[in-house]
């Protein structure tokens, strides 16, 4: 491993950080999601993928990551600022006016580490799909990777993709969906039920995983088992049960920390939960 167990649960507090002091400063935000995210981005960052933080935007010989959620901007600015892709200092700019960290990802900034706008929900794993062909186009034996909220799966989008990608053999590509059970308007199981996410995948072809998304551990074992059912001829699912807010007690499995920013008392006890532990920006 690249690194242990505690050093990167260390790196998940800061990041944890980070985002709650994000969301505070514009008051502006989508704090649950990114919390509750935290984990895998980080493993994924610091320990599974190859990549290079001198960014290039065809990514040649490197793994390449596609989040499709984008409103949880805020885990994935942290982690590519901690893992150096820009100053920690520009996360201060996060929704501001002419700020690269914008509330959405998007190209025309020029932010490093961001390879497609996600504002617009449902679209990630087309995207996915297209990177991972290119690379078996170019002989790139280098993987996709790509975080998809639960609730998105509503998006029609999403399956006609899902139904493509065994079909084609895009085996060199590992979906995660950030399966905690909750949307902007409540539960996802009362505002569409997804039913058994995995009997669908299944059902189209993919190769299914499980994993806790909130236990490092768990997802670093999980992520390196992903990466050894690759080039098999069928895609990767990992099916990651994670909850929204994690880390912060009074955030946890609620659909109204979707889109809300904590006032000063509330970010006050969410930093007291989270140890500084590589500098706050």
């Amino acid at each position: 491993m690249k690194h242990t167990i505690n050093e990167l649960e260390d790196i998940v507090s800061q990041v944890r950080r980070d985002i709650v002091r994000m969301v505070h400063g514009c008051q502006s935000g989508h704090p649950g999601g990114s919390l509750g995210c935290a984990e895998f981005m980080t493993a994924l960052y610091f320990e599974t993928m190859n990549h290079s933080t001198d960014f290039k935007m065809d990514g040649k010989g490197e793994d390449l990551f596609f989040l499709s959620n984008g409103h949880i901007s805020p885990v994935f600015y942290s982690v590519l600022a901690r893992a150096g892709y820009f100053e920690v200092s520009e996360l201060a700019t996060f929704r501001k006016l002419n700020s690269r960290v914008q509330g959405h990802p998007t190209t025309h900034e020029g932010l490093p580490g961001i390879r497609i706008a996600s504002g617009s929900l449902g679209q990630g794993m087309s995207v996915a799909i297209g990177a991972a062909l290119t690379k078996k186009l170019n002989k790139d034996h280098s993987l996709v990777f790509s975080l998809h909220g639960d609730g998105e799966l509503q998006e029609g989008q999403n399956w006609e993709a899902i139904m493509f990608a065994p079909h084609n053999k895009v085996d060199n590509l590992i979906a995660t969906i950030d399966y905690n059970g909750q949307q902007i308007d409540g539960p996802t199981e009362k505002v569409l039920s997804l039913e058994s996410l995995q009997a669908k995948f299944e059902a189209f072809g993919w190769h299914v995983i499980t994993s806790n998304g909130n236990n490092m551990e768990d997802i670093v074992k999980t992520l390196e088992y992903a990466k050894s059912l690759t080039g098999k001829g069928r895609p990767i699912l990992n099916l990651m049960s994670t909850q929204m807010g994690h880390g912060v007690d009074f955030m946890v499995g609620s659909h109204k920390w979707h889109g809300t920013a904590p006032n000063d008392a509330q970010l006050a006890s969410a930093l007291d939960q989270n140890k500084e532990t590589l500098g706050d920006y």
